[in-house]
């Protein structure tokens, strides 16, 4: 975090918003052509008692305002021990529940975040108690975000937790979020399934460098990982289907 001329801190670390500030316990972000459907989001979770997101405020100055969440937000992926594992999608399935029916989750399962990383937690005592950065919400299936979070919290083709362990993460993701038989066994297609749309994710700004949040060598290094990740995934996908047998 950094000090902002008007005495507001800007908050850093996410890898999509930018201009993002605090100003003591509010959060002001620009608004966006997504600002409706978060606001929308935020209330029905806030109206669902799902106490792990930021209240929408309103509008001031063409910024979105919303409660200041205290905590910590990891900047960086790495493992995570199998409690914060745990509560991470605890807190995932909560946000689903308090979505579905709703008018806004439509004809879909329930309303994803599409983004679950641990980048968009906020940690307290080393423990996840909440999600931010609803920008990217949008209608969809709960598979969508566990598949997300399954690999952004738990496999990472360097393996500095081993294969196997990691595996079992997956498997612990999988029994707190509550899934199904069913989907336990659709979830490493679902996970190999966001790596490739990731891939096609930054493609898209690679194309349109003028809109892009991130410098080209950036996005070419993001693109990367995501393949990586996702040969990674396919080659040892038997490791982590037999865990979740």
């Amino acid at each position: 975090m950094t000090d902002a001329s008007d005495g507001a801190v800007v908050l850093t670390g996410g890898r999509m918003a930018s201009e993002v500030l605090r100003r003591h316990d509010t959060v002001l972000r620009p608004a966006s052509d997504s600002s409706e459907f978060m606001a929308s989001l935020l209330k029905i979770l806030d109206q669902g008692n799902f106490p792990g997101a930021p209240k929408y405020l309103g509008q001031v100055d063409e910024k979105d305002v919303l409660t200041y969440i205290a905590g910590d937000v990891p900047s960086r992926f790495r493992p995570w021990s199998d409690d914060q594992v745990r509560a991470a999608a605890r807190l995932l399935r909560g946000m689903h529940d308090a979505t579905r029916g709703s008018a806004l989750a439509g004809r879909f399962d329930v309303v994803c975040h599409h983004d679950p990383g641990p980048n968009n937690f906020v940690f307290r005592d080393d423990v996840p108690i909440a999600i931010i950065d609803f920008a990217e919400a949008a209608p969809g299936s709960r598979l969508e975000d566990v598949g997300y979070m399954a690999w952004t919290w738990t496999i990472s083709s360097k393996q500095v937790m081993p294969l196997q362990e990691q595996a079992d993460q997956v498997r612990v993701i999988a029994d707190a979020y509550g899934l199904e038989d069913v989907e336990r066994h659709a979830l490493v297609d679902c996970v190999l399934e966001r790596q490739s749309r990731n891939v096609r994710f930054w493609a898209e700004f690679l194309a349109r460098p003028e809109t892009a949040p991130a410098a080209p060598d950036v996005l070419a290094d993001r693109i990367a990982w995501s393949r990586r990740e996702a040969s990674f995934v396919y080659t040892n996908r038997e490791v982590f289907d037999r865990s979740l047998s």
